[in-house]
């Protein structure tokens, strides 16, 4: 008999020990096997063998590995990597690495190299700055893309790509959002054939686990597409790791592990040596500074390759305290109406953003003041007239608004702050021939981006409306005039990173006209017309942009220059939240570490569920400080490490 330490694959198994089994065959480290746990059958990993324990040992059900093959080594050493990096239950971590349908495999996997043939399709050109960013691209390690939107980003990814196919290596391209699917697939189809392999959530569990095992059982090169899950694939000769977007919140996990791809991408090129582009028109401050402490090479692109007049772009800004310019509508300028019509003459394309969801933002009464709010987490409800119903964006609670006020009577209930579906709505009162849709996280499946891709491309819609789901990376060749409806909507929000994601949102949304297809125009709706931050990002000014941001973060400590851990509590009462964190305190200060505390106070969602938030910063340049706080936590604490934001 032969007995071997497991890591079971389930997230309820919280504790750090490896469990023992027996098998009557030898069994190889880092295969995957089945096991019992607690009465049910699960996934485990072979990490070692080991000698008979004292106490009875349950056998080992199926050994998987003898259909698949071992885990990659690789793959070990990244999940020992983010344990210790981003620690959390090591159980839950390995689900990340396994499919779930793997327990079914009950037979050998074959590759199917037929579908790994192509043809690639002649491109145009490399331009000049192009060509120069490739050459000095020129051994393993890592690179920051400074290129502005339209500069041809995507052609310098597709050139690295080539050389690794030619080395019959692989490539992995991440993508921020799984929106954006459907564009770089078809970018890269074209060039690459069936070598494309995506990985994502929506693909059924049979799909995903079809295309992990041709990951795994790979030996001629394949490009990967996909968002921050992709990176557990098991690549055992990644050559490329492309990170497009770099600068997207969506690139972070919110739930355990709270990993944040980019980091966990770098650990991932250093254990392959591979080429690690981080490309973005908007690179977030810490990572551009960290980048220019260390030396990092920073590869920057100003240039649209395409030299036409149709890469020009017009912008103008509009102040909304000036109402002179709203005669025609409340939400769209004249101006922007303008333009508008002349697009839809010209069978082109507009687009409005909006980072605001719903119909109306606050719904209360004129005669006293009451609010409509959620009774689990004291947060505005937002009225969506579609429905005619207000809805918690936090929990999901809704209800039908009253026509009348719940505390005096009177039927003076007001609408106020448009979002996205007020806009739609004004819209088609404005261009009642206009094909017009919206794009938000409210729609269902059949209105999302990705399934109307190939309409938005075919030019099928008029006018696009939606948040920063329609920011991120789109190339939408009949597109010709751009929107911003409130330019500072991100500014409001009481977080050191507000003006970062505020000049990040104008930036990028405005990078979706001028990339060589049709001349663009672009109107600025702002009640802030001389806001620093909306001017350089209109302007596209980083540097001007980065100086005084970096600056701020020096003088308050913030990312780069030190390192974040929030701590959050839920109670039932205020009082038990605030008793908790006034403990926690006291406890925290009693490791005599190298830290700041920040707090304790109430979250700026401050209730959620019907549970009251408290949170607790801490602030450290040494990551061993935080993670030695979060080993201290008691029960009932949670943590983000390296948080986005403090909300």
């Amino acid at each position: 008999m032969y007995y071997y330490k497991i890591l079971p694959k389930d997230p309820s198994y919280f504790s750090e020990k490896l469990l023992t089994y027996e098998s009557n065959e030898i069994i190889n480290k880092y295969s995957l096997v089945i096991v019992n746990l607690k009465s049910k059958s699960i996934i485990g990993l072979v990490i070692k063998n080991t000698t008979k324990p004292k106490f009875k040992t349950n056998p080992i059900l199926k050994n998987i590995s003898s259909y698949i093959g071992e885990l990659p080594d690789e793959s070990v050493k990244l999940l020992n990597w983010i344990h210790l990096f981003y620690p959390g239950p090591s159980g839950l971590i390995l689900t990340q690495f396994i499919p779930q349908k793997i327990i079914d495999i009950n037979k050998k996997y074959n590759v199917d190299n037929t579908t790994n043939a192509y043809n690639p399709v002649a491109l145009p050109p490399l331009s000049n700055e192009q060509q120069d960013v490739l050459d000095s691209i020129s051994k393993s390690g890592t690179y920051i893309l400074h290129g502005d939107t339209g500069t041809g980003k995507t052609r310098i990814y597709i050139e690295l790509v080539k050389g690794s196919i030619k080395n019959k290596k692989t490539s992995l391209i991440m993508i921020p959002e799984i929106s954006l699917t459907p564009q770089f697939t078809k970018i890269f189809k074209n060039t690459f054939g069936n070598k494309v392999i995506i990985i994502n959530s929506k693909l059924s569990p049979s799909k995903k686990l079809k295309n992990w095992l041709r990951i795994a059982n790979d030996d001629g090169g394949l490009i990967v597409i996909g968002p921050r899950s992709a990176l557990f694939s098991p690549f055992k000769n990644l050559d490329t790791i492309v990170v497009d977007e770099f600068h997207e919140d969506a690139y972070k996990q919110e739930q355990s592990p709270h990993y944040h791809a980019n980091r966990v991408a770098s650990m991932l090129a250093r254990i392959h040596n591979s080429v690690l582009i981080f490309g973005s028109a908007t690179p977030t401050v810490a990572d551009y500074y960290l980048a220019r402490n260390q030396k990092i090479p920073i590869l920057r692109m100003k240039n649209n390759p395409v030299t036409k007049d149709s890469g020009h772009v017009i912008k103008e800004i509009v102040d909304i305290k000036d109402r002179s310019e709203f005669t025609k509508s409340k939400l769209i300028s004249n101006k922007l109406i303008n333009l508008i019509e002349v697009a839809l003459k010209n069978k082109e394309q507009s687009l409005l953003f909006l980072n605001r969801r719903g119909t109306a933002r606050i719904v209360f009464c004129d005669n006293c003041g009451w609010q409509s709010a959620c009774p689990n987490c004291d947060l505005p409800l937002i009225f969506h007239a579609d429905k005619f119903i207000s809805r918690c964006h936090s929990c999901g609670f809704n209800n039908k608004p009253p026509l009348s006020c719940p505390d005096c009577n009177e039927e003076k209930i007001l609408y106020r702050g448009f979002g996205t579906k007020a806009l739609i709505d004004e819209a088609i009162k404005l261009f009642p021939s206009a094909r017009i849709q919206r794009f938000d996280n409210d729609n269902t499946v059949s209105e999302s981006f990705e399934q109307n891709f190939s309409s938005v491309i075919a030019g099928d819609i008029d006018i696009l409306i939606g948040t920063q789901t329609l920011s991120r990376g789109l190339d939408l060749p009949n597109l010709s005039v751009v929107g911003v409806m409130v330019a500072e909507s991100s500014l409001s929000f009481p977080d050191f990173t507000a003006s970062e994601k505020t000049y990040q949102q104008i930036n990028q949304i405005l990078g979706r006209i001028g990339r060589g297809h049709k001349k663009g125009s672009a109107i600025i709706q702002t009640y802030s017309p001389d806001n620093k931050t909306i001017v350089d990002s209109i302007n596209l000014d980083f540097e001007d942009y980065f100086k005084g941001e970096i600056e701020e973060r020096r003088k308050f400590l913030y990312p780069p220059f030190v390192q974040l851990l929030k701590l959050t509590c839920s109670k039932a009462t205020v009082s038990s939240a605030e008793k908790a964190s006034n403990q926690l305190m006291s406890k925290l200060k009693e490791l005599q570490l190298d830290i700041l505390l920040l707090g304790p106070s109430p979250c700026f969602y401050a209730k959620k569920a019907g549970k009251f938030q408290y949170q607790i910063v801490v602030k450290s340049k040494l990551r061993t400080n935080l993670i030695k706080v979060i080993s201290s936590l008691p029960a009932g604490w949670d943590y983000d490490l390296d948080p986005l934001n403090l909300l």
